[in-house]
C-alpha cells in the first residue's frame, strides 16, 4: 500500500466543512509585496482571515500602491523612491516597516530572491510565490538564512493544502487503489505570445517549467516521492523559454510518472493517479480539484465533491498563520527540504531542455 506525503492535517482543517478562518492565536500583521493579479486573488483570501491585519502593500508605482491598499483596507502603501522620491525601493520599505510580521512576496520569480532575503534580514516571516527562486543555489541561500535567523519562510504551492488534493492522499493512504504505479497529471493555458510578458520574458523567470510544472509534479512527488530519474524534453521560444514541457519521472519500484506544462494549448488539466486495485481522477483544475472519480476494479465508481472558502488559498494562508503563531519555522505540510529537491530536479530539467536565465549567473550566493 502506498503512503503519500503531506497526509495528517492540522486541527483547523476538515475537508467537507472548511473552518479555515477562524482565529488561531495572535492576529499577524501582513505585507504584500506586488500589486498584480495574483498578489490581488490572495489578497483577497488574506481578508477573509479572522486573526490577520493588512498592514503594508508596496508597488514601484505610486498609484498602484495607492489604488491597492484603498480597495482592500490597507493601512499603509509604499512605493519606488517614497514621497520624496529620492527613497529606497518599495520592498525594501516594506521589510523595514516594524508593525509588519510576516511578507507575502508575489513578484515575478526572478526579484523573489532579493526580496526574500531583504525580508529576512529584516527578520520577518516569509511566504513567497511559486517558484521559491529562479535556481536551486538561490533556494539553498534563502533557507540557510530562515534557519539562521531563526524564521518562517515557506513556498506559496497552495495547491498542497486544498482538500481535493489531501483527500486523494487519504484514499490513497487507506489502500483502496492499491500500490500506485503510475501518475499523469497535465497543466495549463494558452497565453499570447508577446516577449514583453512576464510569463515569457527570460528576465522575469518565463515559460511553463518554474510557473506551471510544480503542478503536475505535486501529484507525482507526494504519491511517489523523489524521482530516481527525469528526463525533460521541451518546445523553446526564440528568447529561449520554454512553451510547453514534458516531465518523464521513473522510480527504482518501476514507477513511472509522465507530467505535461504548456502555455500554447487548452489541455483538460487533470491528474491521474493508478494504483493496483484502482485509480483517482481529478475533477476541475489539478491544482484545485473540485472533485475526485474514484473507481476500484471494473465495476466499482463514486464521485466525490469539494467546496472552499474565498479562491482556495485559505487553506495555505491559515497553516503560515498557524506556524507563526506556534513559533515554527517551516510546514510539515510544505517543507524547505521538498522545495529545494524540487528546485534541484527542475535545474537538470532545464539543462536538459538548454534555458538559461539570467540569475544563473549570480555570484553573490
Amino acid at each position: 500500500m502506498t503512503t503519500p506525503r503531506f497526509v495528517g492535517r492540522p486541527d483547523w482543517y476538515t475537508t467537507f466543512n472548511p473552518e479555515t478562518l477562524a482565529a488561531t492565536g495572535t492576529p499577524l500583521r501582513w505585507g504584500v509585496v506586488a500589486t498584480g493579479n495574483i498578489a490581488r486573488t490572495v489578497t483577497a483570501d488574506i481578508a477573509l482571515l479572522e486573526d490577520a491585519i493588512l498592514h503594508a502593500v508596496s508597488s514601484r508605482s505610486e498609484s498602484s500602491a495607492a489604488a491597492f491598499a484603498a480597495d482592500f483596507g490597507f493601512s499603509t502603501f509604499y512605493y519606488d523612491g517614497g514621497p520624496t522620491g529620492s527613497g529606497p525601493l518599495a520592498y525594501l520599505q516594506l521589510v523595514q516597516d516594524p508593525a509588519v510580521d510576516v511578507v507575502y512576496i508575489a513578484t515575478p520569480h526572478a526579484q523573489h530572491y532579493d526580496i526574500a532575503k531583504a525580508a529576512l534580514e529584516a527578520g520577518k516571516h516569509v511566504l513567497c510565490e511559486k517558484a521559491l527562486t529562479i535556481t536551486a543555489a538561490e533556494t539553498r541561500a534563502l533557507i540557510a538564512l530562515a534557519r539562521a535567523k531563526n524564521l518562517f519562510l515557506m513556498e506559496a504551492v497552495w495547491a498542497r493544502f486544498v482538500p481535493g488534493f489531501q483527500r486523494a492522499l487519504e484514499i490513497i493512504a487507506a489502500g483502496e487503489i492499491g500500490e500506485v504505479q503510475w501518475v499523469r497529471a497535465d497543466l495549463g493555458f494558452p497565453a499570447p505570445l508577446d516577449d514583453s510578458a512576464r510569463i515569457w520574458a527570460p528576465a522575469d523567470g518565463g515559460g511553463a517549467l518554474l510557473d506551471i510544472s510544480v503542478y503536475p509534479l505535486l501529484w507525482a512527488w507526494a504519491t511517489l516521492g523523489k524521482p530516481a530519474a527525469v528526463a525533460a524534453t521541451g518546445a523553446l521560444t526564440a528568447l529561449g523559454v520554454d512553451s510547453q514541457n514534458t516531465l518523464t519521472l521513473s522510480y527504482d519500484s518501476g514507477a513511472q510518472a509522465q507530467l505535461i506544462s504548456y502555455l500554447i494549448a487548452q489541455g483538460p488539466r487533470v491528474a491521474t493517479i493508478a494504483g493496483t486495485k484502482g485509480y483517482i481522477e481529478t475533477l476541475g483544475s489539478v491544482n484545485n480539484p473540485q472533485g475526485l472519480r474514484i473507481s476500484v476494479g471494473w465495476d466499482s465508481e463514486r464521485t466525490e465533491e469539494f467546496s472552499h472558502p474565498g479562491r482556495g488559498y485559505t487553506y495555505q494562508l491559515r497553516e503560515v498563520t498557524r506556524c507563526i503563531q506556534a513559533g515554527l519555522t517551516e510546514s510539515t505540510t510544505m517543507p524547505l527540504d521538498d522545495t529545494l529537491a524540487i528546485m534541484e530536479l527542475f535545474d537538470e530539467a532545464r539543462r536538459q531542455m538548454g534555458i538559461t536565465y539570467p540569475n544563473d549567473a549570480r555570484t553573490d550566493l
